[in-house]
């Protein structure tokens, strides 16, 4: 009985290893410290630095298996890939915030509502929210998949670096006009967002150190790359969609 239990722990144990082993997890060295950051699945990553992990919009598609839990989740809007109860509970502790737009909080019970231009601190961190929304993409004539003053992205800073995460937007002229941006991931597929050539405009105008795109399934991000050749900007492709389950 002892030798099963002994195996049965020896599959969990590799199970877990190459779950983990799967994850991409870059580690950036900031002032205060290093920072790592982990692709999850389509829109979802996780931000550990300083003792705090931050959680963007977690989706149960992903793997979060092995992963700590959340000391702040952050949303960017309501729609179902971005705002999933069942796994923000999964990831809570006691002490743990939820923070998101006012569409977010209409949602879910407990929200810290972050308001666009607002900043918020947590420990070393400090988040910011930024506009996120469609110029011209909709389900129909007139409309569009994002409005302007629902959603948000963030720009988080800790140790002097600047990371911002996008949300569901197009190349809007907020995001042109950020500035000192370290790290930044921008979206793009379509219909809901942008091209990736349009994401590569963007992207020349506000010049981050490092980006990742992110939220692209079906889209040609051999575009992106070749549009910021030369740029200085490095790009980096990371597996968003190989931890479905």
């Amino acid at each position: 009985m002892l030798a099963m239990k002994r195996v049965a722990l020896l599959f969990a144990l590799n199970a877990l290893l190459c779950a983990q082993g799967a994850r991409q997890t870059d580690e950036i060295a900031t002032a205060a410290g290093p920072v790592r950051i982990t692709p999850i699945y389509h829109a979802s990553l996780v931000l550990e630095g300083g003792g705090q992990v931050i959680y963007v919009d977690p989706w149960e598609h992903g793997n979060y298996d092995g992963l700590p839990p959340a000391n702040l989740v952050l949303i960017t809007h309501e729609h179902g890939d971005h705002l999933d109860p069942r796994m923000i509970a999964r990831l809570r502790k006691d002490g743990t915030i939820v923070a998101g737009p006012e569409a977010v909080a209409q949602k879910l019970n407990g929200v810290a509502v972050i308001r666009i231009g607002e900043e918020k601190t947590l420990d070393k961190w400090s988040v910011l929210a930024m506009p996120a929304y469609n110029i011209k993409r909709g389900p129909s004539e007139g409309g569009v998949y994002h409005e302007k003053g629902r959603g948000v992205g963030y720009v988080l800073t800790f140790g002097g670096k600047r990371i911002y995460i996008s949300g569901d937007t197009e190349a809007i002229p907020e995001m042109k006009a950020l500035k000192n941006i370290d790290i930044a991931f921008v979206s793009m597929n379509l219909p809901y967002t942008m091209t990736p050539a349009e994401a590569a405009e963007a992207i020349r105008a506000f010049r981050p150190k490092i980006v990742y795109p992110y939220h692209y399934r079906g889209s040609d991000l051999t575009v992106l790359q070749k549009a910021l050749e030369g740029t200085g900007v490095d790009v980096r492709i990371r597996n968003w969609y190989q931890s479905s389950r």
